[in-house]
């Protein structure tokens, strides 16, 4: 509001302005109308909340208030909406997209599994609830990621670990904080209270290297039909079925699947939690917010990106790079890289970055040294020429994908950079210059030997 009052402040006194002074105002203003909206979008996004009734808005009021409180443009509309659409002209209207639709059989407008595929392509966020009544447009959409969601009707069952408030079926499942993903940019610091899960259960493509499982079940569960006696091997057993999952694509686009829409809502923020077995420990307060918050953090970007502000290399004792590096030569390579931390960027701060020099394998690799934000390495150059990448492959759990090349030249030395003499050649030295000398006294005797002449008589 003061940026906008400034600029509005500034306009009026334009036209007083001299005409040397008139670019230097138009440069002012948008430099101001640049920096509002770098600070609007790091501030949130426009996201798209899809449900299948209004009525969902008002159960999880919590969470949705917690999105607005962080400077996220909510557009509620349900999953069936005719005029529904993600793009318009080429471009996404949405940032971020919400499906609290479970029950959705067909989605309306554009919506298809195909255009929310794009739009995770396209770098576009999701986070997807499902429930017991699954329809089949949201299992399509998982199984484009690698989660298979289990039938509807069907949900997660353990007879050992259910809530006292459970209704008979042993499905209101309390899953202890051990069974979450151990990365604190995920999922928060883990505390004591368990959280509550009432929904269906999930399984993961084991080929697919960019799932996450960040909640499971416990050993003593599967996924079934309550109703029904188990007569087919269930679709999830054990520690096997996903109560929370999660994918990060290769274009950094992040996606959250929860089995359970209830797992969000105000009166699973607010319950109590309590294993009917006897002797269990009573919780005032379910663990269910923190997770839900710190999930929504992660995948709206709010936490574990990364970005690469500044890269630079040069030889030791110098401070520009050179047009080509000679084989040995001793290089500094230096990488700054910062954090998102509450809408701000601020130097980043890890032991385990690594860089590697490259030509098609790796010939270094080498730890960088990190001092606010500052990445440094100190290293040889391999005594082989060809060009060479210096490349930064930063992969951790929670982390944007963080990758940085820079591509050098290598030449081998020139001949007058060689070693006057080689050490290692001095037997060769010591045999050339002693057949020299040797040949050297072998000439000398033979053309100053004379021997003396024979007599005729004799």
């Amino acid at each position: 509001m003061k940026d906008r009052q400034f600029v509005s402040t500034y306009t009026l006194h334009f036209h007083d302005l001299s005409s040397e002074n008139k670019m230097a105002a138009y440069i002012a203003i948008i430099l101001l109308v640049a920096f509002a909206f770098i600070n609007s979008a790091e501030a949130g996004g426009k996201t798209l909340v899809l449900l299948d009734s209004m009525a969902i808005r008002e159960s999880h009021s919590i969470f949705f208030r917690s999105l607005q409180d962080r400077g996220f443009d909510l557009s509620f509309k349900t999953a069936d909406d005719s005029n529904l659409k993600l793009k318009s002209y080429g471009e996404y209207l949405y940032e971020h997209l919400v499906l609290f639709c479970p029950s959705v059989e067909e989605f309306g407008g554009d919506l298809e599994t195909e255009v929310l595929t794009d739009f995770i392509d396209g770098g576009g966020n999701v986070l997807i609830a499902g429930s017991s009544s699954i329809g089949e447009p949201l299992r399509e959409v998982a199984s484009e990621c690698g989660i298979e969601y289990d039938e509807e009707s069907t949900a997660v069952i353990d007879h050992l670990n259910y809530d006292i408030k459970d209704e008979g079926y042993h499905t209101l499942i309390v899953a202890d904080q051990e069974n979450l993903i151990s990365s604190d940019v995920m999922v928060g610091k883990k505390g004591d209270a368990p959280i509550l899960f009432k929904g269906v259960g999930m399984t993961a493509d084991p080929d697919n290297p960019l799932v996450l499982n960040v909640l499971h079940a416990t050993s003593t569960a599967y996924s079934y039909n309550p109703t029904q006696d188990v007569t087919d091997y269930p679709l999830a057993v054990g520690k096997n079925t996903l109560l929370v999952a999660a994918l990060q694509a290769r274009n950094n686009a992040r996606v959250v699947f929860s089995g359970s829409l209830d797992l969000f809502s105000d009166s699973f923020f607010q319950s109590a939690v309590q294993k009917a077995a006897p002797g269990s420990k009573k919780f005032d307060k379910s663990g269910n917010q923190e997770l839900a918050l710190a999930l929504s953090r992660w995948v709206f970007k709010e936490e574990g990106v990364l970005r690469v502000t500044r890269v630079s290399h040069h030889k030791a004792g110098e401070t520009t790079p050179p047009r080509a590096y000679t084989i040995e030569d001793d290089v500094v390579y230096n990488i700054w890289l910062d954090i998102l931390v509450k809408g701000e960027w601020q130097p980043f701060a890890s032991k385990d970055v690594q860089m590697e020099f490259v030509r098609i394998d790796p010939f270094v690799r080498t730890t960088l040294i990190g001092n606010g934000g500052k990445f440094s390495a100190k290293f040889k150059l391999p005594d082989v020429y060809g060009v060479y990448q210096f490349k930064v492959d930063y992969r951790r759990i929670g982390y944007v994908h963080l990758y940085s090349t820079t591509q050098v030249s290598v030449r081998p030395f020139e001949h007058t950079e060689f070693e006057r003499f080689i050490p290692t050649a001095f037997p060769y030295y010591a045999s050339a210059f002693s057949m020299m000398f040797g040949l050297f006294i072998f000439s000398l005797v033979f053309l100053h030997h004379r021997d003396d002449p024979k007599d005729k008589k004799e």
